[in-house]
C-alpha cells in the first residue's frame, strides 16, 4: 500500500458533512452570479455610491452643503443645490437658481418627486451626485449616492466560502393560505408587517429547518432573510439575504446557500436593512455565500 493510501486511510471520513466539492458546471454558475452580484455592487449607482441618507420635514427641506440644510451633502459639493417642499405626502424639488440639475438626462428647474414606494422612484442629478426619496415606515427620505465616492474606489472585492453544491438543497415549500404578514425589524429600530407566501423547509445534516420567506414587489423569487451562527465571526454580523425561486408544480424550491449575500448595510451606514426574524434564525453555521465585508 502506498504512502498517499495509508495516510488517506488515517484521515478517515470526512468530520464535515459540507466538504463536498461543486462540479464544474454548477461552480460556474455560481461564480457568473457573483461577478453579477460585484457588477450591481459597483455600478454607477449601486450600493457602494451611496453617501448621504436624510428623512424630510413638512415644509421646505434644503439640499446643499451648506450645514444649515436638512439635506447634507459632503463638503465641496455645491453649498445649496435647491429646495425640497413636502406637503401631505408630495414631494418637489426647487432647483436653486444657477445650478444644473437634470433628470433623465434632460435639465429641470423644478420637478415633482416620487419615491421608491409607487416602484421607480425620480432620480435627479447634478454631476456625479445623484438623489431620490425613499419611503420607510411611514416616513420620506433623501439617499443621496456619489458616483465618485472613495468607498467605490477603494473596493476590495468580497471573499466568499468555497462552492460546494450540498448548500445547494431541495426545499419544500409551505404555502400559507390565506398569505400572512410577518414583522420585520430594521436596522432603524422599527418593525414593519411583510407578506409572506410561505416557508420553505429543507433537511441539512439529517435536520430540517425552516425559513419564512417574505414577497417583495415587483419580486417573482421568494426573499430570505436570514441569521445563523457564522454571524459576527466569518459573516456579516445582522444577517443575510438569499433569493429561492418559486415553488415548482411539484411544490418544491432550491435554496441555494453559495448564492447568500451580505445586505446593503454591510457597506453604508445609510442603508435601511430588514433584520432576520426570529423564527429566520438558524442554530447552525452555513459556511456558505459571503463571507464579511466592509466596515458597518
Amino acid at each position: 500500500m502506498t504512502l498517499l493510501c495509508l495516510v488517506l486511510l488515517s484521515l478517515g471520513p470526512s468530520p464535515h458533512p459540507m466538504m463536498e466539492n461543486a462540479g464544474t458546471g454548477y461552480r460556474a454558475e455560481v461564480e457568473k452570479w457573483r461577478a453579477d452580484r460585484i457588477r450591481r455592487l459597483t455600478a454607477d449607482d449601486g450600493w457602494l455610491t451611496v453617501i448621504a441618507l436624510s428623512w424630510l420635514q413638512e415644509g421646505d427641506n434644503r439640499v446643499g452643503s451648506a450645514p444649515t440644510s436638512r439635506i447634507v451633502l459632503p463638503p465641496g459639493q455645491t453649498s445649496n443645490l435647491g429646495t425640497i417642499r413636502l406637503s401631505r405626502g408630495e414631494a418637489r424639488f426647487s432647483v436653486a437658481p444657477g445650478v444644473a440639475v437634470t433628470h433623465d438626462g434632460k435639465p429641470v428647474t423644478t420637478i415633482a418627486l416620487a419615491s421608491d414606494a409607487a416602484g421607480r422612484p425620480t432620480v435627479v442629478r447634478h454631476g456625479t451626485l445623484s438623489f431620490y426619496l425613499i419611503a420607510r415606515g411611514g416616513r420620506l427620505g433623501v439617499r443621496v449616492k456619489d458616483s465618485a465616492n472613495a468607498v467605490r474606489r477603494r473596493f476590495q472585492g468580497i471573499e466568499s466560502f468555497p462552492v460546494r453544491e450540498t448548500w445547494r438543497v431541495r426545499a419544500r415549500f409551505e404555502r400559507y393560505e390565506p398569505k400572512k404578514s410577518i414583522p420585520i425589524p430594521n436596522v432603524l429600530g422599527g418593525v414593519t408587517q411583510e407578506p409572506s407566501p410561505g416557508a420553505v423547509l429543507f433537511t441539512l445534516g439529517g435536520r430540517e429547518y425552516r425559513l419564512d420567506a417574505v414577497e417583495e414587489k415587483g419580486e417573482e423569487d421568494l426573499f430570505l432573510i436570514f441569521a445563523d451562527q457564522t454571524n459576527g465571526r466569518e459573516t456579516y454580523g445582522a444577517g443575510r439575504f438569499l433569493y429561492a425561486p418559486r415553488p415548482g408544480a411539484d411544490g418544491t424550491t432550491v435554496v441555494d446557500f453559495n448564492k447568500a449575500y451580505n445586505p446593503p448595510c454591510a457597506f453604508t451606514p445609510f442603508a435601511t436593512c430588514p433584520l432576520p426574524p426570529p423564527q429566520n434564525r438558524l442554530p447552525i453555521p452555513v459556511e456558505a455565500g459571503e463571507k464579511r465585508s466592509g466596515d458597518h
